[in-house]
């Protein structure tokens, strides 16, 4: 779920969703365990590799630190040719189908599952071990990259979700530090919302209820999911008893904590950003590009007004966020393969992601051990967000997955139950029998 550094892994639109959203299957893909092949050593003199990069995701000096690195290993020259976002899906469709496809790939990690069930990319399960040098990825960047327990993405790079918080609003009405807890969150806004009580329209957090990807994070918080896999098949699961808690405690907060208004709302009309930077709002829950558009739109909000943390859940834990961000693929029909592996492991490497997708680029890396290797120089706004990704999910891995979000179905779900005009479980129900169907299309 990438656009831009501003928008840096936002709520967007389909178009944007397809091509770089985040997002669950079931397994354990997060980890660094599998194949237990090497990734082949092979030279690559008087050859050039393919490379396909989305704008805006890496920069051109992080490439070219890839690059140098893996033409010294391997003798191989790199082409690397940018691509931009209007368009891509049918394009990177069209160009895997060819018998000359871009060698290796700049996928949104949600993408990496659709173009995996035409047989498209390449299965890395046989390199996992190796690929993944140690390191214990980021589950919202494998997860979706796994397609009936098998590897077709190699994870680059994330964003996540965490509450921004205006510091002054709530030291005003007495809170001066960050909660921990699910009990201090709710203890905290219920003084903000006394303290605020002369503003019009002020909501102590705003959670516009068709915000799903907030939703979301209530129902994996309570141990349920959207679907689940087994044997091929999808299972909807949003009527399982705990996913039905995780849809009574969304109401319940959403109703408390935002406007009446916004519980029919999508994060867009009005927009939250505006919301917050008017301080018609003291919290939302968004991505770490939304402080510069909030201080945009409020030039006299400064970085020491604003904090972040990672959602406390009811489970103890934080919530589980749904990550947005990039998978690398290498094309299926690519005739350097070898050198494809090569390019693509250093990509992922622990030194490219410290120095570069974050000591440069200022991604989050591609797995809990970056994260807390870049703890000690995290900004205290950029902490939140970095804590947040340690507990990550993603939508089904399905090819069909897309065309289920894109309905809005998903969104009008958690509006009914925000709005009450459906009871938990008859809108789980109706959302349930739609997505078995949708999954499991062929």
């Amino acid at each position: 779920m990438r656009i831009s550094k501003i928008a840096a892994v936002g709520a967007l639109s389909l178009a944007a969703v397809v091509a770089l959203s985040a997002c669950s299957s079931s397994g354990n893909a997060g980890t660094s365990g599998g194949g237990t092949q090497s990734v082949p050593t092979t030279k690559g003199d008087g050859k050039t590799l393919k490379v396909w990069v989305m704008t805006g995701d890496y920069t051109d000096a992080t490439i070219a630190e890839i690059n140098k690195e893996f033409t010294a290993k391997t003798g191989a020259k790199v082409d690397v040719q940018i691509q931009q976002w209007d368009g891509i899906t049918t394009k990177i469709s069209t160009a895997l189908a060819t018998s000359t496809p871009p060698d290796v790939m700049d996928l949104g990690n949600t993408q990496v599952a659709s173009y995996a069930a035409n047989g498209a990319l390449l299965d890395l399960t046989p390199y996992k071990k190796d690929l993944a040098q140690g390191q214990t990825w980021l589950t919202g960047l494998s997860e979706p990259a796994t397609v009936d327990g098998k590897l077709y993405g190699l994870p680059g790079f994330a964003g996540a979700r965490a509450v921004i918080y205006n510091k002054t609003t709530w030291a005003k009405a007495g809170v001066t530090d960050a909660p921990t807890t699910y009990d201090e969150l709710t203890a905290d806004l219920d003084k903000v919302a006394a303290a605020n009580k002369s503003t019009s329209d002020f909501s102590p957090f705003y959670l516009p209820g068709q915000q799903w990807y907030a939703g979301m994070q209530f129902v994996w918080d309570a141990g349920g999911e959207i679907a689940t896999e087994k044997d091929g098949k999808w299972t909807a699961g949003l009527g399982d008893s705990k996913a039905q808690q995780g849809l009574a405690d969304f109401k319940e907060f959403q109703n408390a904590y935002s406007s009446k208004a916004s519980r029919t709302l999508d994060t867009d009309s009005p927009d939250f950003t505006q919301i917050f930077a008017d301080g018609k709002t003291s919290a939302i829950l968004s991505t770490n590009g939304y402080v510069d558009l909030v201080k945009k739109a409020n030039p006299k909000l400064k970085d020491s007004d604003i904090g972040t943390f990672p959602f406390p859940g009811k489970s103890g834990k934080t919530q589980p966020v749904m990550l947005g961000g990039s998978d690398w693929g290498i094309a299926a029909k690519s005739k350097n393969t070898d050198l494809a592996l090569q390019w693509a492991k250093i990509a992922a490497s622990p030194s490219v992601q410290s120095k570069w997708v974050y000591g440069n680029d200022g991604w989050i890396p591609n797995s809990t051990d970056g994260i807390k290797a870049a703890d000690s120089t995290l900004s205290d706004i950029d902490k939140g967000f970095f804590n947040a990704a340690l507990n990550s999910k993603a939508t089904p891995a399905s090819g069909e997955w897309a065309g289920l979000e894109g309905d809005k179905s998903i969104n009008q779900l958690f509006s009914a139950v925000a709005s009450g005009s459906k009871t938990p479980e008859s809108a789980a129900s109706s959302f349930d029998t739609a997505a078995d169907k949708t999954l499991n299309a062929k």
